[in-house]
């Protein structure tokens, strides 16, 4: 009864029978309902009464001054009376219909969102500072979610159907898209938007959110400068491509950079940047290009430097061939929760190659590649943060050998649940400081020392 007020009047309280009366809740779900059912009906019939090819030669004033008019009409044709604000939220709802994502565009526009995860037409979750919430926003049916997936897999000239249920893609901004729908979806299409800000987090917008030291962003400027190889490791929605784009800025502009990506989302600002991005097999089964295709082409396409977003598979071999061939200060992530998972990860990449090559050899392949490795995790306050900063110094034995130069280090938590902790130096002298010496980059004499505060 918790949804429903019961009240008895009249004969009908006389006669035992109650008269049932939507509560406050209720009312403003069945408002929400007739708003969309009735915003994509407009939108259907505008379909049919414009003409589409105009709307690119316009601008999204003038759009909205016509379709304004043509909203008024319609809606005095249906009798449909609404008032001024209701209007306008109409035609701007039609509009984000017609041009945008519809109701994920509020969605889109709002900057404190950074994840909108959509399981199924009427049940929309965002997340706000690290924490999910619901959202109010819904679709009207399943077929007008199926058709805003499509609308964002076609622009970037991919496809979503029964014979290929899921799709990885990206929004116009870099957001990155993952949609699978039915009958892989079982309750109805899925939908996860991860967005990215629109003006990209640098390392002092990380500084400033407590994620990275200013000591130890000092020594990632130093690292990138010296053309270092970088494996930045850690979970889902950790930051490991929001790092690696505020790294990125460290390199030169005189160097050429290429990018491969499965969904092109890195941000990088130089001046001189070759951006791939792999491409699905298409409805025969053919035409799929692949990391690892991608990785072998952009070796004759003389880069100073390789970023790949991600290595999941195969391309790890060919990653570390690069990095051991002269592309030095190449970077890449991968998903691991420590970094000796990150490394036992890059051996079984090696192992999907499709190459025979025994472990040791293997090990040695990502001793001599990788000198650094960043570990970064997402707590569970939600907040974001470099865990460890480790260094790769050879093999011992059978195994890579790796020292800790920086970790953070967790002591409890504040009444408000979010997690303390220090940032501090292991007291090692990483071996990469001669390199450092050697190119004329300086630290601070102090950054290693364990008793020293990192700010």
């Amino acid at each position: 009864m918790s949804a429903w007020q019961i009240r008895r009047t009249g004969e009908r309280a006389a006669s035992g029978q109650a008269a049932v009366v939507p509560d406050k809740e209720e009312q403003s779900q069945a408002e929400a309902d007739r708003h969309t059912a009735l915003k994509v009906e407009l939108h259907q019939r505008l379909l049919d009464l414009i003409n589409l090819s105009a709307l690119e030669t316009m601008s999204r004033e003038q759009i909205q001054a016509e379709i304004g008019e043509i909203v008024h009409e319609q809606l005095s044709l249906q009798k449909h009376a609404l008032n001024l604000a209701e209007r306008k939220r109409l035609v701007s709802d039609v509009l984000d219909e017609l041009l945008g994502l519809g109701p994920l565009e509020p969605l889109l526009k709002d900057e404190s969102i950074t994840d909108i995860l959509v399981n199924g037409y009427d049940s929309v979750f965002v997340e706000r500072h690290g924490k999910l919430e619901p959202s109010s926003i819904r679709f009207k049916d399943e077929r007008h979610l199926l058709r805003i997936i499509q609308k964002i897999v076609a622009a970037v000239g991919r496809r979503v159907d029964e014979a290929s249920p899921y799709v990885d893609a990206r929004l116009a901004d870099g957001s990155r898209v993952n949609a699978i729908i039915p009958p892989l979806a079982v309750d109805g299409s899925l939908l996860s938007i991860r967005k990215f800000a629109r003006v990209p987090i640098d390392m002092e917008r990380l500084i400033s959110y407590g994620s990275v030291p200013r000591a130890v962003a000092q020594v990632l400027e130093a690292i990138v400068e010296a053309r270092r190889n970088i494996l930045i490791s850690g979970g889902t929605g950790s930051g490991k491509t929001t790092l690696l784009n505020a790294m990125s800025a460290y390199i030169d502009n005189a160097e050429r950079i290429v990018t491969i990506e499965d969904s092109a989302e890195l941000q990088l600002q130089q001046a001189h940047i070759a951006r791939l991005e792999t491409r699905p097999a298409n409805i025969e089964g053919n035409g799929e290009v692949t990391q690892r295709d991608l990785l072998k082409n952009a070796l004759r396409m003389r880069p100073d430097r390789i970023i790949v977003g991600e290595v999941r598979a195969g391309e790890a071999f060919d990653m570390l061939q690069a990095m051991n061939t002269g592309h030095d200060g190449s970077m890449t992530t991968v998903h691991a929760n420590t970094p000796r998972d990150a490394l036992s990860r890059l051996e079984q990449m090696i192992g999907m190659s499709g190459i025979d090559i025994a472990p040791r050899s293997a090990r040695a392949q990502i001793a001599s590649a990788i000198n650094v490795v960043i570990q970064v995790g997402r707590l569970s306050d939600g907040k974001r943060r470099l865990m460890s900063l480790s260094e790769l110094i050879g093999m011992e034995g059978e195994v890579v050998t790796m020292q800790e130069i920086f970790r953070f280090r967790m002591t409890g938590r504040d009444e408000h649940g979010a997690v303390l902790g220090r940032f501090e130096a292991s007291g090692i002298r990483p071996h990469f400081m001669q390199e450092l010496e050697d190119r004329g980059i300086k630290l601070p004499a102090d950054i290693f020392n364990p008793s020293a505060a990192l700010a």
